[in-house]
C-alpha cells in the first residue's frame, strides 16, 4: 500500500512538473524532420538543412521569436520519441486519421497532391486492377507507401520502398520499377523536369484516400494544445504579411501537372 501512495506521489509531481515547464515562456522549438525528401526537406553539399518546410519552421520561429533547432530523424513518423520530448513537434508531415490517433496537427502548411509516374507509353492507371503484378516505387516512411501496401499490395500489386528520391527515380528510368506513386512537387524536381524524365508523366487522376490526406501539417503532442495554438496564429499572421507566399513562390506548388 506504501508503494501504490509512493508512485502516485511522484506521479503527481511529474504531472506538476511538467505543467509548470509548459507555463514557462518559450524560448525554442526543436522541430524533427526527416532530411531525405526535396525540395522540402534535405541537406545541401555543404550537410545544411534547406528546403519548404525548413524555411516555413524559421519563418514560425522568427514569428514567435524563439529559437529554432532542427533534430534530423531517420523516419518522419517517430510519435514514440515526440512523446519522449526528444523533441517538440514534427515538421512536413500529412494528417490522416491513423496518425491523429497519436497525435494533434496543426493547420496544413500548404496542400499537396499525389500522382502516379511512369512512362508515357505504358497505359498505366492508379489503380489496383492496372497495377497489379506491376512494381510500384514509394518512399520509405511515408504516407504513400502506407496507402500502397494497404490498399494496392493485397490486390498484387508490388510496392517497393526506397530511401531516397534518387535511387526511387533511378530504378524507375532503368526498369527496375514500373511506376512510382508521388507527391506531385517532388517528382517534378526528381525526375518529370529533368532532361532524363521526358518520357515520363502524372498517369490517370490524381490519387484520392484518408491514408494519403490532403496537405502537410506539423505535429504536435496531444496535450500541447498551447504550441498548436501559438504555430496556427504565427501561420496566419506570415500569410497576413505575405511571408508565407515569398516563400512558397520558389516552389511552384501551383504548377499545373499535365497528363500525356
Amino acid at each position: 500500500m506504501v508503494l501504490i501512495h509512493l508512485c502516485a506521489v511522484l506521479a503527481l509531481l511529474l504531472s506538476i512538473n511538467a505543467a509548470a515547464a509548459d507555463d514557462q515562456p518559450r524560448g525554442e522549438i526543436r522541430f524533427a524532420v526527416a532530411a531525405q525528401f526535396p525540395p522540402f526537406q534535405s541537406r545541401n553539399q555543404q550537410g545544411q538543412l534547406v528546403g519548404l518546410n525548413i524555411d516555413l519552421g524559421n519563418a514560425l520561429c522568427q514569428q514567435l521569436n524563439v529559437r529554432c533547432t532542427w533534430v534530423d530523424q531517420v523516419l518522419v513518423e517517430n510519435f514514440p520519441a515526440l512523446e519522449a520530448r526528444q523533441f517538440d513537434a514534427i515538421m512536413g508531415i500529412a494528417p490522416t486519421s491513423k496518425r491523429r490517433q497519436w497525435v494533434n496537427f496543426t493547420d496544413n502548411l500548404y496542400p499537396f497532391t499525389t500522382r502516379l509516374v511512369a512512362r508515357k507509353s505504358s497505359g498505366l492507371l492508379p489503380t489496383a486492377g492496372s497495377l497489379k503484378g506491376k512494381r510500384v516505387g514509394v518512399l520509405l516512411g511515408s504516407n504513400r507507401e502506407a496507402f500502397a501496401q494497404s490498399k494496392w499490395a493485397p490486390a498484387g500489386v508490388i510496392v517497393k520502398s526506397f530511401w531516397l528520391n534518387d535511387e526511387l527515380t533511378r530504378s524507375l528510368v532503368s526498369g527496375q520499377i514500373d511506376a512510382t506513386l508521388q507527391g506531385t512537387v517532388e517528382i517534378r524536381r526528381a525526375l518529370l523536369d529533368t532532361a532524363g524524365g521526358q518520357d515520363f508523366g502524372f498517369l490517370g487522376p490524381a490519387v484520392s484516400a484518408e491514408l494519403l490526406g490532403n496537405g502537410v501539417a506539423i505535429a504536435v503532442r496531444k496535450p500541447d494544445t498551447r504550441l498548436r495554438g501559438e504555430l496556427n496564429r504565427a501561420l496566419v499572421q506570415l500569410m497576413q504579411s505575405g511571408d508565407y507566399q515569398r516563400i512558397l513562390q520558389p516552389y511552384d506548388l501551383d504548377k499545373p501537372c499535365l497528363t500525356p
